[in-house]
Parts: C-alpha cells; structure tokens; sequence
C-alpha cells in the first residue's frame, strides 16, 4: 500500500514544535495523510489545524521522507512553518501533548524517523530526499491491524511502540538527494 502525506515543522524561537501520539504515547511531528483533491501543502495547513490548533504559513519546502516497512510505504513531505493564528489546543483523539522542543534537547520517546526530519527543518534544509527503512516486528497491512496486534499485547502504549518499531535492529536511512 502506498500513501501521500505532509509533516510539518512548525518553527517559532528556534523551537520546534512536536505532539505526543495518543496511540503509541512517542512525541512527532504534526502530520497525516494527503485527503482527496488535496495538495499536500494544503495537508499540512490543515494537520496543523487539525492537531494542533494554529493556522500556518509554509515558509520552505524542507523535503521527501520515504518510509518504508513491510507492505506499506508513505512518502511524507516535509514544510518548515511559521504559527500565524489560532491557539494551541489539543485534538484528544490523537494527540495527549503539546510543546516545543531545542534542537539540542528533542525527547528520548520520539519516532526515531523524525529526528532527521528535524534537523533537517531546523538547518535551513530545502529539497531532501530520504529513505527510512522502518522494518516492523510484525508485517500489518492497515493501521486498525496494527492498533488490534497493540491490544491484544498486553503491552502499554509506549512500550509496543518500542518492541513494533525498534526492537528487531533491521532500521536503515539513506539520503538520496
């Protein structure tokens, strides 16, 4: 399966702004998937929106984040922002915190495939292209798999993301542009 999203990184102070999934309970990047008859310029405004509350200006086009794993690819664009509106507010359904980071002091519990992101976004980076490949403990073919493998675990949140995510070594980035 592949898919089209946006992330977006939203810069103010020389912080990045960063959620904490209510699924796994890891700190990322705001984001999604690209919507029908959507750009993806247009997807990461409205992830912003949506997740976070804040109306953005897209300021740079940071670059291409390939992820793949298994049966699923999503190739990720990646726009460095400044807030110009709205409030921060949580979207409770998928985000449990919100908060800026330095670049120099990201929280240990992140998808470790946004750290190049970051920095990345934080560098003044314009027209990345990279390859992350997020080898899985176990092969899912949709997000509700993944969500029913997490809870018939027995595991918390964090810690399936660990063993789903990182346990079994197999990661690689590559940088192509």
């Amino acid at each position: 399966m592949i898919k089209i999203g946006a992330t977006v990184a939203i810069i103010q102070d020389g912080k990045i702004l960063m959620t904490k999934r209510e699924d796994f309970e890891v700190w990322c990047l705001p984001g999604g998937h690209t919507d029908p008859g959507e750009s993806v310029a247009e997807t990461a405004v409205r992830e912003a929106r949506e997740e976070i509350g804040l109306e953005v200006e897209l300021t740079r086009f940071v670059g291409v984040y390939s992820r793949i794993g298994g049966e699923y690819t999503i190739h990720l664009n990646l726009f460095a922002a400044e807030p110009i509106g709205g409030e921060i507010k949580l979207q409770t359904n998928e985000v449990t915190a919100i908060d800026y980071f330095a670049p120099d002091a990201l929280p240990d519990e992140m998808f470790w495939w946004h750290r190049q992101k970051i920095a990345d976004a934080m560098n003044g980076v314009t027209g990345a292209a990279w390859r992350f490949e997020v080898v899985p403990a176990e092969i899912v073919n949709s997000r509700p798999e993944l969500y029913a493998l997490q809870a018939k675990s027995g595991m918390t949140p964090s810690d399936f993301y660990k063993y789903f995510f990182e346990s079994n070594g197999t990661h690689r980035i590559e940088k192509l542009l």
